[in-house]
């Protein structure tokens, strides 16, 4: 029997045609029937990923590598039990490990308005998975063709094509292709079908709550910066430009390097205890690579002064020099105050000196080695 033509596919999955095939039989009779065939929709045309960071054991040409993929925002405790099942399944199979990331997080596309602030960029994200121990960090750039495209083919154009996977180490809660199509069990049907191994981790929980970027957003969000410390792979981070301000610091005694162009979540209003990490001078300019500095930040409106706008500012302790222009990386270790209104300048520099001592002795009690 001949399938109707008028038998659809279901929506996305191409449609159905007829090509008249010959069969040739025994005899002298030649026959032929209509055999349907199923014409695919052609893929969209996106851009395949790009190496952003690799170590040294990452080679230049490889045939397959152990991956997992994921935003990793933040590089979190939940991130380093992947990687490290990741680094097991590298070591088991003789082969190089890599992690798959995204820039910019697909829901900065699908849903800009609603989309979660960052808590990382994708340096600093692909610097601390290589700290965990991977061997290049991979990025999928984002757009909509991308989005578009299903989840049978990310596994075969992506993870197998351009990837070349062979083993694939996830969470219980992984997603892939268009609108999430994918899940483990599809993962799994198509490894299987080819011969690549899956790996599941399970969530990793603390304080009785699974690890993950939105909790730690919320207790960032809430200047809760020790709690999210316990959560995160290393001190959490901003990074900005160095630009002018009122200067009213230095006639305080306390001059600040004030950031704008900051791409990553804001710890709430307050005054906070942290790490800053100098700029390394120009390649060819000579000069020697900075210790980072324990600086005293403050975050919101200089209420004292009527201002109303949020500020970012950042005391360099014993630190002095010209950052204007340059990119300053900073790290949070602990949530010092809240931000109030000073009855007198004299009020306002007894309390900047007590938060700057503080701040100094939480910077250097802080194993530098360990924030990056």
């Amino acid at each position: 029997m001949i399938p109707s033509p008028r038998r659809a596919l279901p929506a996305g999955k191409g449609r159905v045609g007829y090509t008249q095939k010959r069969l040739v039989s025994a005899g002298p009779r030649r026959l032929s029937v209509l055999v349907p065939t199923i014409f695919l929709p052609p893929l969209p045309h996106f851009a395949a990923p790009r190496l952003l960071a690799a170590g040294l054991r990452w080679p230049p040409s490889r045939a397959s590598c152990a991956v997992t993929v994921g935003n990793f925002d933040g590089v979190h405790l939940g991130h380093a039990a992947i990687v490290a099942r990741l680094l097991e399944a590298g070591r088991r199979l003789g082969l190089p490990t890599a992690a798959l990331t995204f820039d910019p997080h697909p829901a900065q596309i699908l849903r800009p308005d609603a989309a979660p602030a960052a808590l990382s960029t994708p340096d600093r994200r692909a610097g601390l998975l290589l700290d965990l121990g991977v061997d290049a960090v991979l990025v999928q750039p984002v757009d909509r063709a991308f989005l578009a495209l299903p989840a049978a083919a990310f596994y075969r154009e992506v993870l197998r094509g351009t990837v070349g996977a062979a083993a694939i180490v996830e969470g219980p809660d992984f997603r892939f292709g268009a609108d999430r199509q994918g899940d483990l069990a599809l993962l799994e049907s198509l490894a299987a079908a080819d011969g690549a191994e899956v790996i599941t981790v399970g969530p990793l929980e603390r304080g009785g709550e699974p690890v993950s970027s939105s909790r730690i957003r919320r207790l960032i969000s809430a200047g809760e910066i020790e709690a999210a410390r316990e959560l995160l792979t290393a001190p959490y981070r901003i990074d900005g430009l160095v630009v002018h301000g009122q200067a009213r610091g230095r006639t305080l005694g306390f001059p600040t390097a004030n950031l704008e162009g900051i791409a990553t979540l804001l710890p709430a209003a307050g005054v906070y205890a942290g790490l800053a990490h100098p700029p390394a001078p120009p390649a060819g300019a000579g000069g020697e690579l900075r210790s980072p500095s324990p600086a005293a930040i403050h975050i919101g409106p200089n209420v004292t002064f009527g201002a109303t706008g949020v500020t970012v500012e950042v005391h360099l302790i014993g630190c002095d020099g010209d950052l204007y222009g340059q990119r300053l990386d900073v790290d949070f270790l602990a949530r010092l105050r809240d931000t109030r209104r000073f009855e007198s300048l004299d009020d306002l520099k007894a309390q900047l000196a007590t938060d700057v001592a503080r701040a100094a002795a939480i910077g250097a009690g802080f194993p530098s080695s360990s924030s990056g």
